[in-house]
């Protein structure tokens, strides 16, 4: 946990946990945890199978996840989410390094033509508007790899993965975007983590800012990027 209150709670969501209840995974999930810890108080919004549920992060995502309480503070979040006017900062790590040192990804992003597990970008005029903006933080030349530091300004499904895919650079250890047994660097879980996350609070409006601790698969891309701060 990271933070609570009687709106709303933050938590540091581990990789490889699902956040709601679905097929195959009725039990185990971050919404059945949520419920226990706070004794079935959660925004009614999301109805009987998300719960307070504001926004997902993948299974395989860890970091920052907001959960409202109050059916006022999942109103509020909702319309931050949507209106574009919170802040969403991501640790990635790429197979590869992108040529850009920096640079802003402003596609379309929708299913997959024939991969329905899969999103794509997609030609305009099909699939919904996404937006990334990336800061390549660190590389490891041995792995061949990078530490990215991407900002959401969307939130697409799969939008972190589909975009580094698009410049030519899948996440290490992604299941579905890339082949992890044939990437030189090995973590054992997908490589994205919601590290920041800042918003309004619903109830008085000041703007509030989370940090998730940097998990330690990361600790070699973080170590060189403190290198290159401190150098």
């Amino acid at each position: 946990m990271i933070y609570e209150d009687e709106d709303l709670l933050v938590i540091n969501k581990d990789s490889g946990m699902v956040v709601h209840p679905a097929n195959g995974n009725e039990d185990g999930t971050i919404v059945n945890a949520l419920l226990h810890h706070c004794k079935g108080q959660l925004s009614g919004i999301g109805g009987m199978e998300r719960p307070g549920i504001v926004h997902r992060l993948d299974k395989d995502t860890s970091g920052c996840l907001v959960v409202a309480k109050s059916d006022r503070a999942h109103q509020s979040l909702v319309k931050q989410f949507a209106d574009r006017t919170n802040d969403k900062l991501y640790l990635a790590v790429t197979q590869g390094v992108p040529a850009k040192s920096d640079g802003n990804i402003f596609t379309n992003i929708g299913r997959h033509p024939v991969n329905r597990l899969k999103m794509a970008v997609v030609d305009p005029g099909s699939g919904k508007s996404a937006i990334t903006d990336y800061e390549v933080l660190a590389t490891d030349i041995a792995t061949n790899s990078a530490l990215v530091l991407c900002t959401l300004h969307t939130g697409r499904t799969h939008q972190i993965r589909v975009h580094m895919l698009h410049l030519g650079h899948p996440l290490i250890g992604d299941p579905i975007y890339s082949k992890p047994a044939r990437q030189t660097a090995k973590t054992g879980r997908l490589m994205l983590h919601a590290w920041r996350l800042s918003f309004n609070h619903p109830a008085d409006g000041h703007r509030m800012d989370f940090e998730a601790p940097i998990p330690p698969e990361y600790t070699p891309w973080v170590d060189r990027w403190k290198e290159k701060v401190e150098g």
